[in-house]
């Protein structure tokens, strides 16, 4: 299920790896590098989980936990160099949910991940989207077109639940091909045009005429409610 999280990592290639491997997992990544950026976005965007690098210029990630305790309940899951104890102690006093030491296993930190948005009641399956007449439930896989029940291949469901989550957000082809990751090895661009067909004949009133998964000429496509202009 698709998560919006922010990462606050100083180190360039390090929040690169992360971000690929989160978007790989479905979800929407924001990245900064420094702990007053990191802080600011966590405030405006209210993300579902902060990654937080602990040595980070300026603001470091311990002073970031601290304020962000003092505004909100978002998970937070420390990155930190420092492996004593002490330091460990020191960020879950301050609040983090987790800690990881670096350097880390990415896939150690995706479960990581899926276990603090698990606990949270993101990634459960508790929250089902619903968009006009279309309801897309991750729990039980089901895709509901006015009440109506509809089939959706693994990679159909993946696009709807990716376009769901976020309405009216227009996705690029690009964007929706990392949902698809694991799916198919040689996927290209044109493969998700040939979903959006598919989806449109079991979802759209008047496939030719979608008011539903719409697209945005030159850029990609998006979901919307039924009676969106």
């Amino acid at each position: 299920m698709c998560a919006n999280v922010l990462v606050a990592e100083d180190d360039a290639k390090q929040a690169e790896l992360l971000r690929r491997y989160l978007r790989r997992e479905g979800h929407s990544v924001v990245v900064v590098h420094d702990g007053r950026a990191a802080m600011d976005e966590a405030l405006a965007r209210r993300p579902d989980l902060v990654l937080l690098d602990v040595m980070m210029p300026g603001v470091d990630g311990l002073e970031v936990c601290r304020g962000l305790r003092a505004e909100s309940d978002v998970p937070v899951l420390m990155l930190t160099a420092r492996s004593t104890e002490d330091d460990l102690l020191l960020g879950l006093d301050l609040g983090a949910d987790d800690y990881v030491t670096k350097p880390y296993s990415p896939r150690e930190l995706m479960a990581r991940v899926r276990t603090l948005l698990r606990r949270a009641g993101q990634g459960s399956g508790e929250r089902v989207y619903r968009v006009g007449g279309i309801t897309v439930d991750p729990e039980r896989h089901t895709v509901l077109a006015d009440g109506r029940e509809v089939e959706c291949t693994p990679a159909e469901f993946r696009i709807l639940e990716a376009l769901a989550a976020r309405p009216e957000r227009v996705f690029t082809r690009a964007q929706l091909l990392e949902h698809l990751h694991g799916f198919d090895r040689f996927i290209t661009e044109r493969t998700v045009d040939v979903h959006v067909k598919n989806l449109r004949k079991k979802i759209e009133p008047q496939p030719r005429r979608p008011v539903r998964l719409r697209t945005v000429y030159g850029v990609g496509y998006k979901l919307v409610g039924d009676h969106a202009p």
